[in-house]
C-alpha cells in the first residue's frame, strides 16, 4: 500500500443546519454555512496555496499565500478567513493573484536554508510544495542581509528536533498546542523580525510540552521533525492500525520504509482521536523491536534452571503434555488461564475458548479483575450492560463534567484534550479526587469544585451528592417515572434521604466540606447535560462496585443517561480491557456477558465448538493463587499479563506462582511472571498481527499487521497450536474467521465483520440487526435491562485502617509518560521523563519525619516494605501519600494488601495504611529483586545451546 495521503481542507468543514451555494472558478459548490472559501474550494478539488492553514486548526490568516479575488469586493482577501456566502463568485487563479503569491513566497525563501536535497523533509515539505505551486523560479532577494539562518537547533526532546532556522513563523505549532492539545506550552516570543517560536523560554525537554506530537504534525516545514525520519528517511508506504496503549483506542497510520517502522502518524479519520495523539502512541513504539524481545520458544524443568531454546512444536508439545499430566494427577480443575487486555479480541476469544474447550473448565480470568470488574458488575446491575453509555465525541455536548477517581491528562490524554476543549468553551467541571490532578487547575481550565476526599470514601461522597438531589427536589421525576423501576427508586430515595447520608454527616468521613458537596450536587443536577467520567480511583476499592452503582443512581435520578452529553463512562485503562471482558474472559460468563449456567447459551456454544462445557463458574485470579498456595492448583497459561508485578500483595502472588508445576507465559519480554514460568512462548506486538481492539466507548477498531511476527507466530497462531496439541482442534486461517465466530455467538457483535469494518472504519457495539451502524449512545429510549434499577448503596468503611504504626494512607496512580507496569514504555525514551517511581508526600508529613526532597524513604505497610525517593508536593493532602507502579524495581505492590471489592475481588490498591521513614538502603525485597534481575538477564542471553 502506498503512503496514505489524507485530504486537508485548510480550515474545518463546519456543521450547520443549512448550506450556501457559491461559484469557484466557474464551478458551483454548496457547503455548510460558516465554511471558509478555502475549504469550499477544496471540496471541488481546488487546493488554494497556503502555509498557515490546516483543517485541524481554526483559520489564522497570517501567511497571505491563500489570497483570492471575489467579484464585487476590493482587494485580495485571505480565503482561509473569508466565510463562503450565497451567490459569491470566487477566482482562485489569475495573473494578479499569482504575482502576489510569488512575492510572498520570495520573502519566505529569502530567509530559509536552501538545503532541500539534504533536508529531512525533502519531498514531505509544504513550503517546498507551495514554492512549486506558485511557480517560484527565482528569488530576487539575497540572503546577505539580516536573517535567521544561524538560529540554534533544539535537539533536547528524545523524539523530535526543533530547527529554528527553518521556521517560517506560521504559528501552526503554537495553535496546535493550544487548540488541539490544550497545553499552551508554545508561544511566539519577540516582535516583528525578532519573532520566534519558543517553548516558554527554555528548551523543549524542560518546557511544559507533553510531546503529544501535535506541533510536529502541524509544522509545514522541517522545523519540527521526528528524529526517526531524520535517521531513516521519508517513509514510503503506510498501514492504518490502532494504538495498543490506553483505552482511548487512537487510530494511527504506521508509516514504513521497507519493513522498518519510521513513524506513527495519528489518523484524521480515527473516530476516537480525530488526528490527535499522545507521547506514548505517537512516539513510544520502539519496544516492538527492542533487543530484550524474546523471539524463540523456551522451556525448562524447574524455575531455577536456565532456559533452553526449542522449536515452537517442541514448546507446545511440552506445554500440552505437562497440562495433561497435571490434570491426570490433580484433577481437571487444577489448571486455568489468564487472557490479555493487551491482545486482540480474536486472541482473547481463542484463549477463553481453549480453556473452556480444551482444559474442560471455566478457570479463566483477565486483568479486568484488578481494574474494572466493578464497572461490569455495577453497570450491568443498574443499567443492564457492562460498558460506558456514550461516545467520546459527546463530551462536546456536556454542560457539566464530573471526573471522579480518574486522571485523564495522564491516563487518557487524547480524550482529556477533547474534554479540555469543551471546558474552555464553557462547560463546568467537578473533580472528586484525593490528589490535586492537573485538571483542577491547568491553562484556561479550572474546576468549579475540587472535592478532595479521603481515599476509601467514594460511596459516602456520591451518596451525599444524591442526598442533596433528593432532599432539595432536584430529581428528574418525569424521567424516573418513565424510565426506572419506581418501587426501587422510592426505596432508594427513602434510604438516601436519611440524615446519615447528608453532606454534613459525610464531612467527617470524606474530609470534604458539606457546603462544597451541596454546591457540586446542585451544579450536577441543574447545570444541563451532565457526564460522569471515572477510573480506577473508583473501582479499585473494597466498595468499588457500590460506587459504580451509586454513580448510576445519581445519573438516573437527574435524568443524565441516554441523551447527548450525559452518561456514566469508565475510562478503561488498557487498550482492549473492554474487549477482553466482552469476549468472555470472566470465569462466570461467555462472550456477551451471558452466564455459564444458562442452558440455552451453553448449548449454543457447545453446538459450534463440538464439546460439552461446564456450567460451573471457574476460579478468579485470586482464587487460583490461593488454591496454588494450598497445593490444589498446579498449571497456568498467562497471555500478555504480568501478574507478579501488576497484582496486589506481590509476596502472595509469587508464592502461588512458585507453587505451580507448569506456568506457561506468552509475552514479548521475560517479565516478572516469567521468572516463575516453565514454558515461554514468544508474543507478538500489535504491529505484528491482524485483529480488533474495543476501546472504552465500545468502539471496535481494526488492528492491521505492519510487519512479520519476530517470534514466528502471532499470538492467535500460538494459541491455536497449543489448543490443537491439547486435542481441541482450531483451524482458523485468519483472525477475520475468528470474528465471524464471535459474531455468530455474541448478540452484541452480530453485525460485526472485517468487511463491515473496512467499509465504515469502526463500529460501536451493540451492532446487530437493530443497529447495523452500531450504537454511539446507549440507553436512549430505554435501559438495556428494561427499567433502570436503583440500588441501595450503603457506605461500609474499608477494613484497611490507619493507626499508630501505619498512620498514613497510600493511594496509587499513573503518569503520562509511562504505561501500566512499564514493560513497553520503560524500553523507550519515555523513561527520560519518568526514570523511577517516587513517593509524593505533603510538606507537613515530610517535615514531621525529617524528610527532604529527593531523599530515599522507606514505605512500609502490613504486607511489606519498599524504598523510593520522596517528592514533596502539595498535590496530596496531609495524611495521604501517592506513588506510581510503572517500574518493577520499585515493587509498589509488595506493600498493597489482599483487601478487595466485595462483589468482584477487584483489589483495593487505592487504600493502604503505611508508614514513611527516612532510610539509606533499598528494602530486602528490592535487593532480592535486583539479584533476580541480574540472573534473568544472564539466562535471557541464552548462552546455552538449543535443545535437540
Amino acid at each position: 500500500m502506498p503512503l496514505i495521503q489524507e485530504t486537508d481542507y485548510g480550515t474545518p468543514i463546519r456543521v450547520a443546519d443549512h448550506t450556501v451555494t457559491l461559484t469557484i472558478d466557474g464551478q458551483a459548490v454548496a457547503v455548510p454555512k460558516g465554511t471558509s472559501v478555502m475549504a469550499a474550494a477544496m471540496t471541488l478539488g481546488t487546493k488554494v496555496p497556503r502555509l498557515c492553514a490546516t483543517d485541524s486548526l481554526e483559520p489564522f490568516g497570517s501567511c497571505r499565500l491563500c489570497l483570492v479575488q471575489i467579484e464585487g469586493r476590493r482587494g485580495f482577501p485571505a480565503s482561509c478567513t473569508t466565510p463562503a456566502e450565497a451567490g459569491m463568485v470566487v477566482h482562485t487563479q489569475n495573473e494578479a493573484i499569482a504575482k502576489r503569491r510569488r512575492g510572498v513566497m520570495e520573502l519566505y525563501i529569502s530567509d530559509h536554508p536552501l538545503d532541500c536535497l539534504t533536508c529531512s523533509a525533502n519531498g514531505d515539505c509544504e513550503l517546498q510544495d507551495m514554492a512549486g505551486a506558485v511557480g517560484l523560479r527565482e528569488v530576487r532577494y539575497g540572503q546577505e542581509g539580516a536573517n535567521h539562518l544561524d538560529a540554534p537547533k533544539d535537539e533536547s526532546n528524545p523524539y523530535f528536533t526543533f530547527e529554528a532556522s527553518k521556521c517560517i513563523a506560521c504559528s501552526r505549532c503554537i495553535r496546535a498546542c493550544e487548540e488541539v492539545q490544550g497545553t499552551f506550552a508554545l508561544t511566539m516570543e519577540g516582535r516583528g523580525f525578532g519573532s520566534k517560536v519558543s517553548p516558554g523560554g527554555t528548551d523543549f525537554m524542560n518546557s511544559e510540552c507533553v510531546s503529544c506530537g501535535a506541533c510536529v504534525q502541524a509544522c509545514p516545514t522541517a522545523t519540527l521533525n521526528e528524529k526517526s525520519v531524520v535517521a531513516l528517511g521519508t517513509p514510503e508506504h503506510s498501514v492504518v492500525t490502532t494504538c495498543a496503549y490506553c483505552g482511548v483506542g487512537c487510530s494511527f497510520k504506521a508509516e514504513m520504509k521497507g519493513d522498518r517502522l519510521v513513524r506513527m502518524v495519528p489518523h484524521k479519520d480515527g473516530k476516537a482521536n480525530e488526528g490527535h495523539s499522545c507521547v506514548k502512541g505517537r512516539f513510544a513504539f520502539g519496544y516492538a523491536t527492542h533487543r530484550d524481545r524474546i523471539t524463540r520458544p523456551m522451556i525448562r524443568a524447574r524455575i531455577t534452571d536456565p532456559w533452553r531454546e526449542v522449536s515452537w512444536e517442541q514448546a507446545v508439545s511440552h506445554a500440552a503434555s505437562e497440562l495433561r499430566r497435571i490434570q491426570a494427577e490433580y484433577g481437571p480443575d487444577a489448571i486455568g488461564g489468564i487472557t490479555s487486555s493487551r491482545c486482540t479480541n480474536e486472541e482473547t476469544f481463542l484463549v477463553q475458548k481453549m480453556i473452556r474447550g480444551a482444559f474442560g473448565n471455566n478457570n479463566v480470568d483477565t486483568c479486568a479483575r484488578v481494574c474494572h470488574s466493578p464497572t461490569g458488575y455495577g453497570l450491568k446491575t443498574t443499567l443492564g450492560t457492562s460498558a460506558g453509555t456514550q461516545d467520546f465525541a459527546s463530551v462536546a455536548d456536556s454542560d457539566v463534567i464530573l471526573v471522579i477517581g480518574a486522571n485523564p491528562t495522564d491516563g487518557h490524554p487524547v480524550f482529556a484534550s477533547r474534554m479540555k476543549r469543551r471546558l474552555r468553551e464553557g462547560a463546568r467541571l467537578i473533580v472528586a479526587d484525593p490528589r490535586r490532578i492537573d485538571l483542577v487547575r491547568t491553562p484556561h481550565v479550572q474546576a468549579d469544585h475540587h472535592l478532595q476526599l479521603l481515599p476509601g470514601t467514594n460511596v459516602a461522597l456520591v451518596n451525599a451528592m444524591a442526598h442533596v438531589v433528593v432532599t432539595e427536589g432536584l430529581v428528574a421525576e418525569d424521567y424516573v417515572r418513565a424510565r426506572c423501576d419506581l418501587a426501587e427508586f422510592e426505596s432508594w430515595a427513602r434510604f438516601i434521604a436519611q440524615e446519615r447520608n447528608s453532606p454534613e454527616a459525610a464531612e467527617p468521613v470524606t474530609g470534604v466540606p458539606a457546603q462544597a458537596v451541596r454546591e457540586a450536587a446542585r451544579l450536577y443536577a441543574t447545570g444541563g447535560a451532565a457526564a460522569i467520567y471515572y477510573g480506577l480511583g473508583v473501582t479499585e476499592h473494597s466498595q468499588g462496585s457500590t460506587t459504580v452503582m451509586a454513580m448510576a443512581n445519581l445519573a438516573m435520578a437527574t435524568g443524565n443517561i441516554g441523551r447527548p452529553g450525559a452518561g456514566v463512562n469508565p475510562l478503561r485503562g488498557q487498550n482492549n480491557v473492554q474487549g477482553a471482558c466482552d469476549m468472555g474472559s470472566f470465569p462466570h460468563e461467555f462472550s456477551g456477558y451471558r452466564h455459564v449456567s444458562d442452558d440455552a447459551t451453553r448449548e449454543m456454544f457447545e453446538a459450534i465448538w463440538g464439546v460439552p462445557l461446564s456450567a460451573e463458574p471457574g476460579l478468579r485470579i485470586p482464587n487460583m493463587l490461593d488454591e496454588a498456595v494450598g497445593g490444589r492448583f498446579k498449571g497456568l497459561f498467562v497471555q500478555g499479563e504480568d501478574i507478579a508485578q501488576s497484582d496486589p500483595d506481590t509476596k502472595h502472588v509469587t508464592a502461588g506462582l512458585a507453587a505451580m508445576e507448569c506456568v506457561i507465559v506468552q509475552d514479548l519480554f521475560l517479565n516478572e511472571t516469567a521468572k516463575y514460568a516453565h514454558v515461554f512462548l514468544p508474543g507478538s506486538s500489535f504491529l505484528e498481527k491482524d485483529g480488533t481492539f474495543t476501546n472504552a466507548e465500545r468502539r471496535i477498531n481494526r488492528v492491521r499487521r505492519v510487519m512479520a511476527p519476530l517470534g514466528g507466530l502471532a499470538d492467535w497462531e500460538g494459541v491455536m497450536a497449543l489448543s490443537n496439541a491439547l486435542g481441541f482442534p482450531m483451524a482458523y486461517r485468519h483472525p477475520g474467521e475468528v470474528m465471524d465466530e464471535i459474531a455468530q455467538l455474541t448478540p452484541t457483535f452480530a453485525g460485526v465483520s472485517y468487511a463491515r469494518l473496512e467499509e465504515v472504519g469502526s463500529l460501536q457495539w451493540p451492532c446487530n440487526e437493530d443497529a447495523p451502524l452500531g450504537t454511539p449512545m446507549m440507553h436512549v429510549d430505554r435501559f438495556v435491562r428494561g427499567k433502570g434499577r436503583f440500588m441501595i448503596t450503603e457506605f461500609v468503611p474499608t477494613d484497611e485502617r490507619t493507626g499508630v504504626n501505619f498512620p498514613l494512607i497510600l493511594t496509587t496512580g499513573r503518569i503520562l509518560s509511562q504505561y501500566n507496569v512499564g514493560a513497553q514504555t520503560r524500553r523507550t525514551e519515555n523513561s527520560r521523563w519518568h526514570a523511577e517511581d517516587v513517593l509524593e508526600i505533603h510538606p507537613f508529613d515530610a517535615e514531621l519525619r525529617g524528610i527532604r526532597e529527593g531523599e530515599l524513604v522507606s514505605l512500609e505497610s502490613r504486607s511489606g516494605d519498599i524504598a523510593l525517593r520522596a517528592r514533596i508536593s502539595e498535590r496530596m493532602q496531609p495524611g495521604v501519600v501517592y506513588t506510581t507502579f510503572h517500574h518493577a524495581s520499585t515493587g509498589a505492590n509488595v506493600i498493597t494488601t489482599d483487601y478487595s471489592d466485595w462483589a468482584t475481588n477487584c483489589p483495593e490498591y487505592k487504600v493502604t495504611a503505611v508508614q514513611v521513614r527516612r532510610t539509606n538502603r533499598p528494602s530486602a525485597w528490592q535487593e532480592d529483586f535486583a539479584e533476580g534481575e541480574a540472573t534473568m538477564k544472564r539466562v535471557a542471553r541464552l548462552d546455552v545451546p538449543a535443545a535437540e
